[in-house]
């Protein structure tokens, strides 16, 4: 299946599921545990390469965190745990994170809605991240999904956490190895520091829309925010919100284009506050990755994102681009 292909396959299931479902500023930085403080960084993409040169270094947690794409009933698309596509193959000692189950709130009425931060550090402790590892995160298509993991990570205030750039594609297309063999990691302490700033609402969202200062930032297709489909309850995007498509994050190949040509799809003050969103925060994870690794230096997500803004009518969108 082409990477086109993926992606709008992958932006309809964030549409449909988002319809079938009914601060502190930059300068704030959580406390880090001491372990941790004395690591080096980690570099937040890394290369099928490097993996293979890593993948068996004692500190380094490696997760699948594919969530499957099927076709439902009625004709829709579903989100379903990526469990089953896991088991029948992935990169070797690699664990599942799984976005469709306990790395969601499953009482919330959104789709992929956060977890407590005590819940999320205590699947992540049981999958073997701990503060003093390090994590690659990968999927089986477009990296979004990995991407929501990480941005979960740096809410919690974990760094040390990069994702494999062309995700299970590129390593397959390598005719590097695969494994059916589960994880074997020790139980682990993920210590929260959480960064709240890092997540956005409905009513700072609200806010922004007549504060010049704040930049929100669409993550869904140049059609969908021009209004010219509607895939939610209404068409179009969040009241002066500029439009920087997940479309456009990746190559041909499914590898995130270099930092120069990303750079140029992004706009304004590094320092200032910037909220991106799509239907449910995940396509929004992948344009807050981006811009971390361009510098931005205060970036958060909107998680409900379309699947409560649209919702709304009180809510004000537009179907025209902005001058």
């Amino acid at each position: 299946m082409s990477i086109e292909l993926n992606l709008r396959k992958f932006l309809v299931l964030c549409a449909a599921l988002a319809f079938a479902t009914a601060c502190a500023g930059p300068d704030s930085q959580p406390e880090q545990p001491a372990v941790a403080q004395q690591l080096p960084p980690m570099d937040t993409l890394v290369t099928t390469q490097w993996l293979s040169e890593h993948l068996n270094d004692p500190d380094l947690v490696v997760l699948d965190c594919s969530v499957r794409v099927e076709q439902s009933e009625d004709g829709g698309v579903e989100a379903l745990s990526g469990l089953a596509d896991y088991e029948s193959g992935h990169i070797p000692s690699a664990g599942f994170a799984d976005l469709r189950g306990d790395l969601r709130d499953s009482e919330s009425p959104y789709n992929f809605a956060l977890p407590t931060p005590e819940r999320f550090a205590e699947v992540m402790g049981a999958l073997g991240v701990g503060d003093e590892t390090r994590v690659v995160l990968y999927d089986g298509s477009n990296s979004a999904w990995a991407a929501r993991v990480w941005w979960m990570l740096r809410w919690v205030g974990f760094d040390r956490a990069a994702l494999l750039d062309g995700g299970l594609g590129a390593w397959t297309a390598e005719d590097r190895p695969l494994s059916i063999e589960p994880a074997s990691q020790p139980l682990r302490q993920l210590t929260p520091a959480l960064r709240p700033e890092l997540i956005s609402d409905r009513d700072e969202v609200l806010a922004a829309i007549e504060n010049d200062s704040v930049h929100v930032i669409d993550a869904m297709p140049a059609p969908h925010y021009q209004g010219e489909m509607v895939m939610y309850d209404r068409p179009g995007h969040i009241a002066g919100a500029s439009n920087v498509p997940i479309t456009g994050l990746l190559d041909e190949s499914g590898h995130f284009r270099p930092l120069d040509e990303l750079a140029a799809m992004h706009h304004g003050d590094l320092d200032a506050r910037a909220i991106t969103y799509c239907g449910g925060g995940i396509a929004a994870s992948s344009n807050a990755f981006v811009m971390t690794r361009l510098g931005y230096t205060d970036v958060a997500v909107y998680i409900a994102s379309l699947q409560e803004w649209a919702a709304d009518p009180a809510l004000p969108m537009e179907v025209e681009t902005p001058e």
